[in-house]
């Protein structure tokens, strides 16, 4: 069963998961599907048709644009910007006011495990690769590979991170394109720009208590 707060918005034809929460003053709206377990966080905007998967965070006041796509365990912080229009005009060439035919609306792809920085804008259309780090304040203009360390504006890759979130470091001593986790111990391979995973080790510590 979901939870729904008495002054969140949420449209009768919009589908929550099971264990979903959302929040006060929280908008969703028609057609919107979220996965289970997912939290919608005081004040943020969930667009017509967007799809979230299981295990979701949106936090307070962050605006999920249509036609948005986020995976499973993405973490959106707060007054993070999810943008669908490239090239924004209230009005045409002739000063008339646009309506919603009068423009095509582009999404924002964020994949499995991504975490967006607070009051972070993504300027559709882009792709954010699966875990990987966008910098509070950071604006992506580009598309994201999988856990690449995202930051400044325009956003540039400044390093990589891995499933814990952690900053990578070389390994010491080895090949300059190896990496490691100093939370995990994963490691990973640099390959032409992007990162793939060739071994992982549990999470040694505790999980903390989750936030509701």
């Amino acid at each position: 069963m979901s939870f729904i707060a008495e002054t969140a918005d949420v449209s009768d034809r919009a589908r929550l998961g099971d264990g979903t929460k959302v929040w006060h003053l929280a908008q969703v709206r028609e057609d919107a599907v979220l996965g289970t377990d997912c939290i919608v966080g005081r004040g943020a905007y969930i667009g017509t048709g967007v799809t979230i998967g299981d295990n979701t965070k949106i936090q307070n006041y962050a605006l999920v644009y249509e036609p948005a796509r986020l995976g499973r365990g993405v973490f959106i912080g707060p007054a993070v910007v999810l943008t669908n229009d490239t090239y924004p005009r209230s009005v045409g060439p002739d000063g008339s006011l646009k309506s919603a035919d009068d423009w095509t609306p582009v999404g924002v792809t964020i994949e499995d495990g991504a975490s967006i920085g607070a009051r972070a804008v993504c300027v559709a259309p882009v792709t954010i690769g699966q875990w990987a780090t966008v910098a509070a304040g950071a604006v992506v203009t580009k598309d994201v590979p999988a856990f690449a360390l995202m930051a400044g504006v325009p956003a540039k890759r400044i390093g990589w991170v891995g499933r814990a979130g952690h900053p990578l470091r070389q390994n010491d001593g080895g090949d300059p394109l190896s990496w490691v986790c100093p939370e995990t111990g994963a490691t990973y391979i640099e390959e032409g720009g992007t990162l793939r995973e060739t071994g992982s080790v549990g999470d040694r510590r505790a999980p903390a208590n989750e936030e509701s």
